[in-house]
């Protein structure tokens, strides 16, 4: 199911946090959302997992536009992995990814045979079966995201947002959960700060800075050398990865040129 920000905008405090912003992810993509810190990217996620209200603009489901549709629906078509994703209250991992059939059921209603499998093969794609029994405040913050992730799968949704999902991840398990996001088909969009990551896990990327878009397009296209260094203000060279081909970026740690150029590489990145 297509995920759509159309002409999306998000103002607080007199402050315009989120300017216009177009984006669209087609059925079974991945596009990744990169940005400097404070360039609103979670202020956009937020705003497709209804944590948010856009002051103007419309974020379309497939055909649906989602600020008519009930929380209940909403949540049914849209999973979200927030950045300040918390669990206060010790309950077990079982128990956190079984939360995720939530809006599909009524009441006190009991799992079901469908519903424990679900929930079971998701903590074994997550590799955190053993802890099902384990109380979530006991885990370290790489397990707890794992869970996180294994309840937005659980709910079966047909979009999926995620903020920083790789944050307090080893590289193995970052590695493991980009490569199962990628594999389970759904249109996900994901902010990432790991631009080599991005471009390697995403179908697109677009980027972000103090509220705008600047680019998108595929990870080739985007991550030139000269987009990072006006973006990110920090001086690259463009490699392709010896195995994959994806684009690859090696960072200087010598202060930019004075002029503001990039002067490792041709501003093409090739």
């Amino acid at each position: 199911m297509d995920l759509t920000l159309d002409r999306l905008s998000v103002v607080t405090d007199g402050r315009k946090l989120v300017h216009d912003l177009s984006l669209d992810v087609t059925d079974g993509r991945c596009v990744g959302l990169v940005g400097p810190n404070g360039s609103g990217k979670s202020t956009a996620l937020k705003c497709i997992y209804r944590a948010l209200r856009p002051s103007s603009g419309t974020v379309w489901i497939g055909e649906q536009e989602l600020s008519s549709l009930s929380m209940r629906r909403s949540a049914r078509l849209v999973a979200a992995l927030a950045q300040d994703g918390e669990v206060e209250l010790d309950f077990t991992v079982e128990e956190i990814v079984a939360l995720g059939r939530t809006p599909h059921m009524r009441g006190n209603q009991v799992l079901g045979d469908r519903e424990r499998e679900l929930c079971e093969r998701a903590m074994e794609q997550l590799g955190i079966a053993h802890l099902a029994g384990r109380g979530v405040m006991t885990l370290s913050g790489g397990e707890r995201q794992r869970v996180l992730v294994a309840r937005a799968l659980v709910q079966e949704p047909a979009v999926l947002v995620l903020d920083e999902p790789t944050n307090h991840l080893d590289v193995r398990h970052q590695v493991e959960l980009l490569s199962l996001l990628r594999g389970t088909g759904l249109t996900t969009l994901i902010v990432l700060h790991d631009l080599n990551l991005a471009a390697a896990a995403c179908d697109r990327i677009g980027v972000l800075s103090e509220g705008r878009l600047v680019s998108t397009g595929t990870p080739e296209k985007v991550l030139t050398p000269r987009l990072v260094h006006d973006v990110f203000g920090v001086r690259t060279t463009l490699v392709s990865h010896p195995l994959t081909g994806d684009p690859q970026l090696l960072y200087s740690l010598s202060p930019s040129s004075p002029n503001g150029s990039d002067t490792s590489c041709p501003s093409s990145g090739h």
